[in-house]
């Protein structure tokens, strides 16, 4: 469900000021650049009472709307994580087809940005939000060029990436940039505290000052809880360790394992965590490529024992 709310509201107001057609979001994977993104589409449509940097209401039609994730004026397009038969994409890429509806074959996209943005908005401004720009193909890119510099109904585009430089140069060039930075960690404290939860020193540390781990509190202390018990289990004993791994498989959530398993280790000497680090990508590129998860999984186990020394 779309966010209107952020923990980076100052965004907001330099938003407000800018009177161009693209804006590009940089920051750090997990640091809030959605949320920002959602709270600027919010506030382009709020017709409500401002808050103090210019932050939509939150209880206006249009607000509610796009709380409810049914906002007709708010497009999201990001690269498909799965193909037409149901598996892992092998390489993350926004397609032409997502600009195009009829270069969409294999219709990936229920809406496309070039048809959206034909219709007039229905609040006050039309915003596509495109959350990882440094995939948009090069056909896509240049497909939405003339969108971008000349918007139907002035709509604004807002780009979102980690890093600017991995943005095709014909999109950077034609966006305003506004950088999404790590926030304090009594911030993320505090919002925890607000949103009724007990504050969670290791939860806080390893969000590192990200705003966006908080939007999946369980999946998080899910991937934590894994990753410490395959840790636990590694010093015990090899079955000791096939068996986490067997359970681990079950449970692996590649948006948040990897990391929490990087997390655990960050103790350990650098040339044991470099070691382990190669077994685990060594392990996700087995699953991208479709290999059996049992074996690969047996295999990260053995590889990251050795790794440790405990082989």
């Amino acid at each position: 469900m779309p966010a209107a709310v952020t923990l980076h509201v100052p965004l907001i107001e330099q938003a407000e000021a800018f009177t161009g057609n693209a804006l590009l979001l940089t920051g750090p994977a997990r640091v809030g650049k959605l949320a920002a993104a959602w709270a600027i589409a919010a506030a382009q449509n709020c017709q409500g009472a401002r808050g103090m940097y210019g932050e939509a209401c939150g209880i206006c039609r249009s607000c509610l709307a796009l709380a409810a994730d049914a906002h007709p004026d708010a497009l999201l397009i990001e690269p498909r994580t799965t193909t037409a038969t149901g598996k892992a994409a092998r390489r993350k890429l926004i397609p032409i087809g997502a600009v195009l509806q009829g270069r969409d074959k294999g219709r990936e996209y229920e809406t496309h940005i070039y048809e959206f943005l034909e219709v007039r908005p229905t609040f006050a401004r039309r915003v596509v939000i495109v959350n990882g720009a440094e995939y948009l193909g090069p056909e896509a890119a240049n497909a939405l060029l003339k969108l971008v510099e000349e918007p139907p109904h002035g709509a604004l585009f807002l780009f979102l990436a980690e890093d600017r430089r991995s943005v095709l140069p014909t999109i950077v060039s034609r966006s305003a940039r506004l950088g999404v930075a790590p926030l304090a960690d009594h911030t993320l404290e505090s919002a925890l505290v607000r949103a009724g939860h007990t504050p969670d020193p290791e939860l806080i540390a390893f969000a590192a000052g990200r705003a966006g781990v908080l939007g999946d509190l369980d999946g998080v202390r899910a991937a934590l809880a894994d990753a410490r018990e395959l840790d636990n289990s590694l010093g015990v004993g090899l079955l000791s360790a096939l068996e986490a791994a067997e359970r681990l498989e079950k449970r692996f959530d590649p948006a948040w394992h990897p990391e929490a398993l990087r997390f655990t280790w960050r103790q350990r000497p650098a040339h044991q965590r470099a070691r382990a680090d190669t077994a685990l990508d060594a392990l996700q590129g087995a699953l991208e490529a479709y290999a059996s998860p049992s074996l690969s999984f047996q295999v990260f186990a053995l590889g990251v024992r050795e790794a440790f020394g405990l082989s």
